[in-house]
């Protein structure tokens, strides 16, 4: 009950970020159009591992927390509008993993968890908040939602009685694979396509495949869809256990891309 009220405002505050986050689409295309990339390669590499897995959208979403945690620790060496890129870009990922969520696992919502996630996140994007009191509430609850939401629903699905077995099973390989090749694959080119088609980014290609690596860090939305969509508790724990890997790997590879990647001018 406990981590369903944490679920609940962690995805209260995603629908209050969808509705702050994406109204100036304008500038927004590249990041939200890089994100839609960055869930359909992941999800068709872990389908092509792994076929006919119902847990394949846990390889879709990004963990905004996770990913600017490791950017923080770049400091200046990131210019700004790289973080800006990641935050529009999670933003539209949270958006279009509860399409997800409602559109493919609707049937397996039980009613308590359908409140606790889709309706959460409903009622953040519908209340009318002023413009004001949207960033106000945004201000409050982001830091609860770092510090504590997520580490605790983390915590909570730390995989310590891990089977040897599920480090080679094909959940936990596919969603290694799918999350640390698909996601910046799929930024990156989805992003460079909307470039090309004449959308603006004050991004290099090169410094978007370094966020689209930080993107692989997905945690928080993956579990919850993981808890939904996995058939039995051996396939939640190969879930737990690749996004454990992957989030590290991501976290890691995103960073070292990052430093050495010069800002561009």
């Amino acid at each position: 009950m406990f981590i369903d009220v944490l679920i609940a405002v962690f995805f209260f505050l995603v629908g209050l970020e969808i509705k702050h986050g994406l109204k100036d689409l304008k500038s927004a295309i590249v990041p939200i159009v890089a994100a839609l990339g960055g869930m359909i390669f992941p999800a068709l590499i872990f389908l092509a591992i792994n076929p006919g897995s119902h847990v394949w959208a846990t390889a879709m979403p990004t963990d905004i927390a996770l990913a600017l945690g490791v950017l923080s620790l770049l400091g200046k060496r990131v210019q700004p509008q790289v973080r800006i890129f990641l935050l529009t870009l999670a933003i539209a990922d949270d958006l279009f993993s509860l399409v997800v969520l409602g559109i493919f696992y609707g049937d397996d919502l039980h009613p308590e968890k359908a409140l606790a996630t889709l309706g959460a996140a409903a009622l953040g994007a519908l209340l009318p908040f002023t413009k004001t009191q949207l960033s106000k509430a945004i201000k409050a609850l982001s830091p609860i939602s770092t510090y504590f939401i997520v580490p605790v629903i983390i915590v909570v699905n730390i995989p310590f009685d891990i089977d040897l077995a599920s480090f080679t099973s094909h959940t936990t390989i596919a969603l290694v694979l799918a999350r640390g090749i698909g996601k910046i694959l799929g930024i990156a080119l989805f992003a460079w396509i909307a470039i090309k088609l004449g959308a603006k980014a004050n991004l290099r290609i090169k410094e978007i495949a370094g966020v689209g690596a930080l993107a692989g860090m997905g945690m928080t939305v993956s579990l919850v869809i993981a808890e939904i969509a996995a058939k039995n508790e051996a396939e939640l724990n190969e879930v737990r256990l690749g996004l454990f890997i992957s989030a590290i790997l991501s976290g890691l590879v995103g960073y070292i891309w990052l430093r050495r990647t010069p800002a561009s001018q």
